[in-house]
C-alpha cells in the first residue's frame, strides 16, 4: 500500500503537537525538565513545518509558525536561564574550590540566573493564560487531524516526498560544513552555531521520516543529532563563558575581587575547545553521504 505524503505528515505532526500539549500541565506546575521539554517540541513543530513546507498552504502555515516562535522565545528566556544557573554551580564546584568570595560570586551567578529563571517562568504562566495562546492551542488541536495540505502534493508518494525533503535538508547542511574552513577565525562561532541548527533542521526532518522511509532516515537523524549535540556543547561553553565576563565586570565595577571569573571562563574557554575536538569526525559523517 503506497502512503501519501500528506497522510504520513499528519501523522507525524500528531506526535508533535501532542507532545506540546502534554508539556503545558508539567510547565504551569513548574515540574523539572518542563520548561525544556515544552520547547523542543515547539521547536521541533516549527522546524517540521519549515522542512516540509511545501505541503502546506502557504499564509495558514505562516501565522502558525510566527505564533509558534512566539512560545518558543518565551520558554527559551526560562530555559536558557536555568540551563545557566545549573552550569554556573556546577562550574563553581568544580572550580571555585576554597574561594574566599564565593557568597558573592554565587549570587552574581547562579542566585541571579535562578531569579531570571523565575520572572521568565512567571511570563510564561501569564502567556499561556492569554487568548493568544488559546487559539494558537486550538489551532494545533485542528492540526493534528486537519492541516492545510495542498491536496495535489498531499497525494504524493510520502517515500518520494519525504526523501526529496531530506535531500534538501542534507545538501543544505552539507553546503554549510564545507564553507565552514574557508570562514575568517572571527565568524567561525557564527558558522558552527549554523551548522547546529542546520544540523537540528535535518535532524527533525529525518525523525518525521522514519516511519516511511525507515532505518536509513533513522541514521541520518542520529548523525544529525551527533553534530547538533558537538556543536551545541559548543555553543553551550562560550555563552557561558560571555556571560561570566559579563558579570566580571559587574564585580570588577563593584570593587569586587574578579580572579574567580577569570578561573571559570579559563574553564568555559577549555570546554568549548573540547568540543570542537568532536566536531570534524560528527561533521565527516553527515558531509560523506545522504544515507
Amino acid at each position: 500500500m503506497v502512503v501519501a505524503a500528506g497522510d504520513a505528515l499528519i501523522a507525524a505532526l500528531r506526535d508533535d503537537v501532542d507532545r506540546l500539549l502534554a508539556a503545558e500541565p508539567d510547565v504551569r506546575a513548574d515540574a523539572p525538565d518542563s520548561v525544556h521539554q515544552m520547547r523542543v517540541a515547539t521547536r521541533r513543530l516549527r522546524s517540521v513545518l519549515r522542512s516540509y513546507r511545501s505541503l502546506f498552504h502557504k499564509d495558514p502555515a505562516a501565522e502558525i509558525g510566527a505564533e509558534l516562535k512566539w512560545l518558543a522565545t518565551l520558554l527559551g528566556v526560562a530555559r536558557d536561564a536555568e540551563v545557566r544557573a545549573d552550569r554556573f554551580a556546577d562550574l563553581l564546584s568544580e572550580h571555585g574550590d576554597e574561594m574566599p568570595d564565593a557568597d558573592v560570586v554565587t549570587d552574581r551567578l547562579v542566585t541571579a540566573e535562578r531569579a531570571r529563571y523565575g520572572a521568565a517562568h512567571a511570563d510564561v504562566l501569564a502567556a499561556l493564560d492569554t487568548d493568544r495562546y488559546r487559539a494558537l492551542r486550538k489551532r494545533l488541536t485542528q492540526w493534528r487531524t486537519e492541516p492545510p495540505l495542498r491536496p495535489t502534493r498531499a497525494t504524493t508518494p510520502a517515500t518520494d516526498f519525504f526523501g526529496v525533503v531530506l535531500l534538501r535538508d542534507h545538501e543544505r547542511l552539507d553546503t554549510l560544513i564545507r564553507h565552514e574552513p574557508t570562514v575568517p577565525g572571527a565568524e567561525r562561532i557564527e558558522t558552527l552555531h549554523d551548522i547546529r541548527k542546520s544540523a537540528k533542521r535535518l535532524r527533525y526532518s529525518s525523525e518525521a521520516a522514519e516511519k516511511i522511509i525507515g532505518d536509513s532516515a533513522a541514521d541520518l537523524g542520529h548523525r544529525a543529532k551527533r553534530l547538533q549535540t558537538v556543536l551545541g556543547d559548543h555553543r553551550d561553553a562560550i555563552e557561558s563563558g560571555e556571560t561570566i565576563i559579563e558579570r566580571a565586570a559587574q564585580a570588577e565595577a563593584a570593587g569586587e575581587d574578579t580572579a574567580t571569573y577569570h578561573r571559570l571562563t579559563a574553564a568555559e574557554n577549555a570546554a568549548a575547545d573540547r568540543a570542537l575536538t568532536r566536531y570534524p569526525e560528527a561533521a565527516e559523517a553527515l558531509s560523506t553521504s545522504l544515507w
